[in-house]
């Protein structure tokens, strides 16, 4: 059986929880309350040592971890190559791989940089992982342009487009939905500017993998 090792109310895990509906992978659920610090934890760390949620235990004979989304995505396309989300021709392959590698940059990491640099729960947790950072607040409010930056990109993106990548959902529209959604903790989010993010973000919800990975 395939585990994610998961935290219901984290970003990062949510991607791939949302890439397993969208494939329908059945696998088993191991909860880490990051919160909590479970992840700094011996057991925790005795499984993944980098300290980070999601990581998916295959079902290789040699138990195959895989500790971040890109090598569990790269994984499970190859694995369930049906429906293909990381393309099928070498253009929608570069396309989607650029459109992706850009959410993550231009989106998630601004996000991120903003949330780590500025909340008092993140104090000398600037950066995941088992090494403590200090804050940078200047990073924060860098963040926050970027993220505004980073909306009217996807905004332009989506004029005319029912997807961001390619004519179909590829993973760049689930890393996407899990950026857009989660610049709402620090208090950011589309609005009537944004009305090609809107409709796009609406069409998103009715997916049923969206409702299987809240």
């Amino acid at each position: 059986m395939i585990i994610l090792y998961d935290c219901a109310t984290a970003p990062s895990p949510r991607r791939a929880r949302i890439l397993l509906a969208e494939k329908g992978i059945s696998h088993a659920t191991v909860q880490v309350d990051l919160a909590r610090g479970e992840q700094m934890g011996d057991a925790y760390r005795a499984i993944n040592p980098q300290c980070t949620v999601p990581a998916l235990r295959t079902d290789e004979e040699d138990g195959l971890l895989l500790t971040d989304n890109a090598a569990i995505a790269a994984w499970v396309e190859a694995r369930y190559p049906q429906p293909p989300l990381m393309g099928v021709t070498p253009r929608e392959k570069a396309e989607i791989a650029s459109w992706n590698w850009r959410i993550e940059f231009e989106g998630l990491l601004a996000i991120a940089e903003t949330l780590r640099n500025s909340s008092p729960a993140m104090a000398d947790r600037a950066l995941p992982g088992p090494v403590n950072y200090a804050q940078i607040p200047e990073l924060a409010q860098r963040g926050l342009a970027r993220i505004q930056h980073f909306f009217e990109t996807l905004n332009e993106r989506l004029a005319g487009r029912d997807f961001i990548a390619t004519d179909r959902l590829s993973i760049a529209d689930i890393t996407a939905v899990v950026a857009v959604d989660f610049a709402r903790v620090v208090r950011v989010k589309p609005g009537e500017q944004h009305p090609e993010l809107l409709r796009w973000r609406a069409a998103m919800a009715q997916r049923p993998s969206m409702a299987m990975a809240r």
